[in-house]
């Protein structure tokens, strides 16, 4: 039996999930959901803010944070030269282009929380080390903590 990716498909309805530890999955929520959830562009300016600005959906910062997490994860599973280290970079991006679709600014957000969680540990780790093994599980459950929320409070 092959061991499925950070994302599998769950079901129809959340087509992509990451898989943070164990059965836990962070599914993108399907584009009718999403759009129901993020309203359309203000047509006029905020103050203090762009005319084009979109309010953020209200899972966004915990998305914020699963992706900083998963950028964590991402360099000390390279770092340990796990084989599958590439499938957290490669489907980071695939719920990138799900979750932010035609948002520039929130796709923005989402690859820099990513890379801020990558060179949070690429400042401290330069080896694999037991504490960068730690490290990674500690986020790992982190992630499928924060993933089981944002499934169960947004998911339907």
């Amino acid at each position: 039996m092959t061991e499925p990716g950070i994302f599998a498909a769950m079901t129809p309805k959340f087509p992509l999930c990451l898989a943070i530890a164990g059965p836990l999955l962070l599914c993108s929520l399907p584009p009718s959901l999403a759009q129901a959830q993020t309203p359309p562009p203000a047509t006029a300016p905020t103050p203090g803010g762009d005319a084009h600005a979109v309010k953020p959906a209200p899972y966004d910062a915990r998305l914020m944070r699963m992706a900083e997490i998963v950028g964590s994860v991402t360099y000390l599973r390279t770092l340990c030269a796990d084989a599958k280290a590439g499938e957290w970079r490669s489907d980071m991006q695939a719920l990138i282009d799900r979750e932010a679709g035609g948002e520039p600014d929130r796709k923005a957000r989402l690859t820099a929380a990513f890379n801020r969680g990558y060179r949070s540990f690429a400042s401290v780790y330069t080896s694999c080390t037991p504490s960068a093994v730690l490290a990674d599980k500690r986020y790992r459950d982190e992630g499928a903590t924060l993933a089981a929320e944002i499934v169960s409070r947004f998911g339907n």
